[in-house]
């Protein structure tokens, strides 16, 4: 099979994608500056599916930000969470006593999200915040709530723009569902 036989219609263009990228950027650096005072902030990049959505918004924050990457999987070469969480990436450096937005690519069952937002409380961070570019909400197994969401999208599996299926697909710079 090639790259494009199983991929559906484009759900988010580039063009779509990147002018909400600016205005999380744009919300995320007004929140910060008056919330910290101009504290740094880590961005904690959650890997693979983010790096492309942080890095984009990375380039757009005004604020002091530092980052880091975290490795964590519940999906393995399926399209469906096992609700298993493994930490396979742990941060760097330590988040004692500072602000930490964390950067998802998708929050769907909220599993992943809520195992992983205990266990940096239990770092003693001074603030944690979360962005996420996609967000599922009907698929919600716990109650989550990002604090800056790029778009809510319906119940489709998705790849492209960092997202993927069995590590394909990242590379689009656009979102389609895979049929």
């Amino acid at each position: 099979m090639n790259n494009n036989e199983a991929l559906g219609r484009i759900m988010l263009d580039e063009e779509t994608i990147a002018k909400r990228v600016e205005e999380l950027g744009r919300q995320i650096s007004a929140d910060y500056d008056r919330d910290f005072n101009g504290e740094p902030v880590v961005i904690v990049c959650i890997l693979k599916g983010a790096c492309i959505f942080a890095s984009d918004l990375l380039k757009k924050l005004t604020v002091d930000a530092r980052i880091d990457f975290m490795a964590v999987s519940s999906y393995g070469a399926s399209t469906k969470s096992t609700g298993v969480v493994k930490i396979n990436k742990d941060l760097d450096t330590s988040i004692e006593g500072k602000n930490i937005l964390i950067v998802e690519d998708i929050i769907d069952t909220g599993l992943t999200l809520h195992y992983l937002i205990k266990s940096l409380w239990g770092r003693n961070p001074k603030s944690i915040k979360v962005c996420t570019l996609l967000d599922k909400p009907e698929r919600r197994k716990v109650e989550m709530t990002a604090d800056y969401i790029g778009f809510e999208i319906e119940n489709k599996f998705i790849v492209g723009y960092g997202l993927d299926f069995d590590e394909k697909y990242r590379n689009l710079p656009y979102i389609t569902c895979l049929d």
